[in-house]
């Protein structure tokens, strides 16, 4: 290390000086094409916490070529037994490492996933239905039939695709050690998915029945048969906060079947509102309950003061 600065004429102070001219140039130049560090990370952030709007089916089936969410519902009763404080909704979102926030200019394979709490759909939490069996480009999926779900985290030159494999000495999740899913960039049979209905005991006679949008359904790895779920005990830490791990494991209960850890709800766009989503939207039933018990407490009004 030099011992005095540029500033001082000792030595060898003319390279000393063209050295830290020629750094000072360089740095201009990296920084007019967009080319540092901060600024890669920065646009890389921009785009996965981008709004995504959401696609609007009009039939409420889910359709091949929609931009979805992935939604692990709320379940209270379970979630206060078995791992308290971590109630609420989680969606499926795309999780870059730091290294890669502040090194690439968009998506780079393999990728992983998390669970985040937040609702609106961004670039990072977006999914679209992309078919894998020759099913054509709006079609409705059945329950049963094959599909992939791709990732853009908001770029549109590149999309990832949700893939999982048997576990391994060298493939695990890395926190509670079961099935992994990660993203890839190759479509193949480990990026196949198909989805099963709720109650097991209907299973066969839902067989071949449109996928309903926004209702408790089983995703399901075609490959390994385990489906997706989010344990909800295991943190992961992101570039963005405290996450969840997302993993592909069958939870089964005393009756056979999958636990609220399994549940998936593949959510679309509000009709009545572009820039909401469905879990928005309120519940019908309430406002005509409470319509109907003033109209009930009028009635009841009117009769005492006759």
């Amino acid at each position: 290390m030099a011992a005095y600065s540029p500033g001082v004429r000792v030595g060898n102070w003319s390279e000393d000086a063209a050295l830290a001219e020629e750094l000072l140039e360089d740095f201009r130049r990296r920084r007019e094409r967009g080319e540092l560090l901060i600024q890669k990370s920065r646009k890389l952030q921009d785009n996965l916490l981008r709004k995504v709007k959401l696609s609007l089916p009009k039939d409420g089936f889910v359709h091949f070529g929609d931009t979805v969410m992935l939604l692990s519902p709320d379940n209270k009763k379970s979630s206060m037994e078995n791992y308290p404080g971590v109630c609420g909704k989680l969606a499926l979102a795309v999780d870059l490492d730091e290294i890669a926030m502040f090194s690439a200019e968009s998506l780079q394979a393999p990728c992983g996933v998390s669970a985040v709490k937040t609702m609106d759909p961004v670039g990072r939490n977006t999914f679209c239905i992309l078919s894998v069996d020759g099913g054509a480009m709006g079609e409705p999926i059945r329950f049963g039939q094959k599909f992939g779900l791709g990732a853009t985290g908001g770029f549109s030159d590149k999309m990832l695709y949700l893939a999982s494999d048997h576990k391994s000495f060298l493939r695990f999740a890395k926190k509670s050690y079961l099935q992994q899913v990660f993203l890839t960039d190759e479509l193949s049979y480990l990026t196949r998915w198909h989805a099963a209905f709720l109650d097991p005991q209907l299973r066969l006679e839902y067989e071949g029945f449109p996928v309903p949008a926004n209702s408790n359904i089983i995703i399901t790895h075609c490959h390994t048969n385990r489906s997706l779920a989010v344990p909800r005990n295991f943190w992961i830490r992101s570039y963005f906060g405290m996450e969840y791990e997302v993993v592909c494991h069958t939870y089964l209960n005393s009756h056979k079947a999958e636990e609220d850890k399994n549940y998936w709800v593949i959510v679309t766009g509000n009709p009545s509102d572009e820039e909401s989503t469905m879990i928005d939207r309120p519940d019908p039933l309430s406002g005509g309950i409470r319509e109907k018990n003033e109209f009930h407490e009028e009635t009841q009004n009117i009769k005492i003061s006759d």
